[in-house]
């Protein structure tokens, strides 16, 4: 099969850029011949202040994009296109493209970008779907992409018009979501459910199971205000044991946190900054449990089942996909999302018990082998292809372009 892979890099890599590259490699150890189509969020650099307008208006309908791509899918003559992102360098016009040539596309829902501007469902501190239940403007009015009236406004009417165009209906064969939570999140957002099928992502090379019981609590994950490290420091605040604690990961937030651990005297807490993979696997390994303190609508989360493969159990906030794939007292622990006393609590008690975390690990790590290896991942991932390709109707190929090309 030949299978060309769509996806544009962030400014700053994450769990997305890490699933695609993945996959990538999945496919040609399969023995399929990959071709890729990859931009970069970097080259939003070069469009400055006003000029970003400009470039956000492209994200709407980026005809020089889709011209690009149809002469590669002529060029190519893929059997299937497998979305990652399009966000912002790309834009939806190439599923106008791939529709006109025949070619059927899967898209991978890694974030919640068609249902809110921010691709989040977060606003002030908490879950927001105001975007689900009223309209698109609530965003706007709340200046929820970059703070910004008008940048917002932009993505929201990126938004609208793929929507009155039923771009997502009728140009996409199938979407996936990683989890049934995120799933559900979509439906509820006007999604066809006949088109959005669960793939969870995979851990691949297997780390394999730590040896040891591990010797600090850690955190890995970017240190944006949703991932809410705070609530981390909080607990360890009011912790009794002196429970060693390593945070890994970058961000602007980095030297606000370090300045409150020291404040607080929180000795035993490492920030380490931003570490290459395989380092931050290796510290994964050495821990006694990792901690997901999110309290946003994590559409997945990578870094868990990182953990699963390293035998390391989970506590995690008790919301959305977090609680689906962290199984309370099997594979981990769940506490209130934000409630740092609730946290020190199962700190506390899982430090205490290394006997049932040692067995919540062994859990965790057959929860791994049963559901997130590369070769449980293949055969489904191949389903979604031929079930795209099978089910593919060529029909209108031209909807719309001269009117969309308005936007650009």
């Amino acid at each position: 099969m030949k299978i060309l892979l769509v996806h544009c890099q962030y400014h700053n890599p994450g769990g997305e850029d890490v699933v695609f590259e993945k996959e990538r490699q999945l496919l040609e150890r399969a023995g399929h011949q990959v071709v890729v189509y990859h931009r970069s969020n970097f080259e939003v650099g070069a469009y400055p202040g006003v000029k970003r307008l400009v470039l956000l208006q492209k994200a709407i309908w980026n005809g020089d994009t889709r011209d690009s791509f149809a002469e590669l899918l002529r060029a190519e003559k893929p059997d299937v296109v497998h979305v990652h992102n399009t966000w912002i360098m790309i834009s939806p016009s190439i599923y106008s493209a791939c529709r006109e040539a025949g070619v059927p596309v899967v898209q991978t829902l890694h974030n919640y970008r068609l249902l809110c501007a921010p691709g989040t469902l977060f606003r002030d501190g908490k879950v927001c779907e105001d975007c689900l239940e009223h309209s698109l403007w609530r965003g706007v009015r709340n200046r929820c992409y970059r703070d910004s009236y008008a940048e917002t406004a932009a993505v929201s009417l990126m938004l609208a018009v793929h929507r009155t165009r039923q771009t997502w209906d009728r140009e996409l064969a199938s979407f996936i979501a990683p989890t049934e939570f995120a799933r559900s999140r979509f439906l509820k957002g006007g999604l066809p459910a006949h088109q959005v099928v669960v793939k969870p992502h995979f851990v691949d090379p297997d780390p394999g199971a730590r040896a040891g019981d591990g010797s600090y609590a850690v955190f890995a994950g970017r240190l944006s205000p949703e991932k809410r490290v705070s609530t981390l420091l909080e607990a360890w605040t009011g912790l009794r044991n002196r429970i060693p604690l390593v945070v890994i990961g970058g961000g602007e937030p980095l030297d606000r946190l370090k300045q409150r651990a020291i404040t607080d005297n929180l000795d035993m807490i490492e920030f380490t900054g931003s570490l290459p993979h395989d380092q931050t696997m290796a510290t994964i390994r050495g821990a006694r449990f990792l901690i997901v303190a999110s309290e946003w609508y994590e559409t997945f989360g990578l870094t868990m089942i990182e953990a699963f493969a390293c035998g390391v159990p989970v506590i995690c906030s008790r919301i959305g996909a977090m609680k689906e794939i962290v199984e309370d007292g099997r594979t981990g622990l769940h506490f209130a999302p934000g409630d740092g006393r609730d946290l020190a609590e199962k700190l506390e008690w899982a430090w205490n018990h290394p006997e049932r975390m040692r067995q919540m690990g062994r859990e965790a790590r057959q929860e791994y082998e049963r559901k997130y290896t590369a070769e449980k991942n293949y055969p489904l991932l191949m389903q979604i292809y031929e079930r795209a390709i099978a089910g593919h109707n060529v029909e209108s190929p031209e909807l719309d372009r001269d009117r969309l090309e308005e936007f650009a």
